[in-house]
């Protein structure tokens, strides 16, 4: 499986001090030509997809339009794929208008079995973050062997599949960084009777090239 990771153009969210998980923005207008740029520059790249992910927040939905519209796929949205923070400990999403706005209690605690939303006793703690990203990957093994697979989300999202892709455990992290719309290229190797995961690029960027960013 060629799996490409993309995170999403710059958004309201990432303007405003917050780690952009606790509220719902659209992309600004400098977002807009990211993703546009994104979606022009692609298909040179990649011809073709078999599957086209994305995660059900709206700056992830306004990025991966411009991309589907390239390539003749149906977009599927996966609420695994939203941000940390914005789910309840099953996975399944809080309203957007839920959450705290400020920043100090928005980020509570990045330790793997604390809330990282202060007084959110349902909230999701790291550990069940990287828990839901990593079924999310491991379905997609199950659905996609063999095939091309784009997933557009967030930079969050980007680091917990390095995470789980790359054995890393509850204590440890391993911190990545994306630019708004790079891209991310991980091949799945199959071997008999074992699978290795192979990182070909990461936080790739061309597209803008000439883009005062």
């Amino acid at each position: 499986m060629q799996l490409y990771l993309i995170r999403h153009g710059q958004s309201y969210v990432n303007l405003q001090d917050w780690a952009q998980g606790n509220t719902d923005e659209g992309l600004t207008p400098l977002g807009q030509e990211q993703a546009k740029r994104l979606g022009a520059w692609l298909p040179s790249h990649l011809s073709n997809i078999d599957a086209l992910y994305a995660s059900t927040m709206r700056r992830a939905r306004e990025t991966v339009a411009a991309v589907v519209a390239a390539y003749n796929v149906e977009i599927r949205f996966d609420d695994r794929l939203r941000e940390i923070g914005n789910n309840r400990l099953d996975h399944s999403p809080w309203p957007n208008d839920a959450l705290p706005k400020d920043y100090a209690d928005y980020w509570f605690s990045s330790r793997p079995f604390s809330p990282t939303v202060l007084n959110e006793i349902n909230g999701e703690t790291l550990m069940h973050f990287r828990t839901r990203v990593g079924l999310f990957v491991e379905d997609l093994i199950e659905r996609h062997r063999g095939q091309t697979v784009v997933v557009v989300a967030h930079g969050g999202v980007v680091e917990g599949i390095f995470n789980h892709v790359f054995n890393v455990g509850p204590w440890q992290r391993c911190e990545v960084w994306d630019h708004n719309t790079a891209i991310t290229h991980f091949e799945l190797v199959e071997h008999p009777g074992r699978e290795v995961w192979r990182l070909h690029y990461h936080n790739r960027v061309e597209h803008l090239i000439g883009l005062d960013v």
